[in-house]
Parts: C-alpha cells; structure tokens; sequence
C-alpha cells in the first residue's frame, strides 16, 4: 500500500470516528423516556435523576400557587397512582384540574421537578368529535 493510500484510508477512518461520537453524543444529550405515573412510581427509585416527560393527569384540587410568583405545586396521577410535582415558570391556558398532562424533567425522591417550559396541557375539547346540531 503506497502512503497516499494509506493517509486517505486512516483520514477516513478519523473522519468516521468524529462523525459516530458527534451521533452518539447529541442523541444521548436528548433522550429522555417517555413514561405513564403508574410505570414509575410502582417502583420510583430506578428512576430517580433520569431525564423523562411524565404523563397523567392533574389531580382535582391539587394545583397550588404560591403568592406574587410562578411556583406552581400540583399532583398528577395516571390509574391509581400519583406523584407531587414542582414547576416554575408560565403555565398554558389549558393546565386545569383534570386536565391531560405531559410533563419534562426529573423524579426525585420528593416528587418530580419540572424543567422550564416543561408543563405541556392538552385540551380535550379540540379531539372529541361534534355532537349533532340541535
């Protein structure tokens, strides 16, 4: 093999190398799991410190404020079982009691710490079909 072979074939193989830890990488950095209340709290400690959106629905009469700020201390529950959570920041219009939730960030052994913009509320009034027109 002459040295112009053998230069471009260990370039190449630097090249492919940079571009596979690039991938691997920026795809760990946003993974994160995707899990119903019941899936992590029926055994909550494997979970602690992942990165995860969380999805249930709030619990009737949870949501708290905390005066003159954007504290937001609530509980959602998906089947039987529930989980305190913490926010702070704007919540959307459509975060009520009841309402379907997904939410992005942490549990912890207190509850589940919500990332900024990490509170995503959908309204279930935009999904369901029209009734007939009386």
């Amino acid at each position: 093999m002459s040295k112009k072979t053998a230069r471009a074939v260990i370039s190449g193989i630097v090249v492919m190398s940079a571009l596979v830890l690039l991938l691997v990488v920026t795809v760990s950095e946003g993974a994160a799991y995707y899990k119903h209340v019941d899936e992590v709290m029926g055994n909550p400690s494997p979970w602690y410190g992942k990165a995860m959106q969380l999805h249930g629905f709030v619990v009737d009469d949870s949501i708290q404020k905390r005066p003159n700020s954007l504290d937001y201390r609530f509980k959602i529950k998906y089947g039987e079982a529930v989980v305190d959570a913490r926010y702070t920041g704007i919540v959307p219009d459509t975060f009520k009691d009841a309402s379907e939730v997904v939410l992005k960030g942490r549990l912890t052994p207190s509850g589940f710490e919500v990332e900024p913009d990490g509170v995503m509320a959908k309204c279930p009034s935009r999904y369901e079909a029209a009734g007939p027109k009386k």
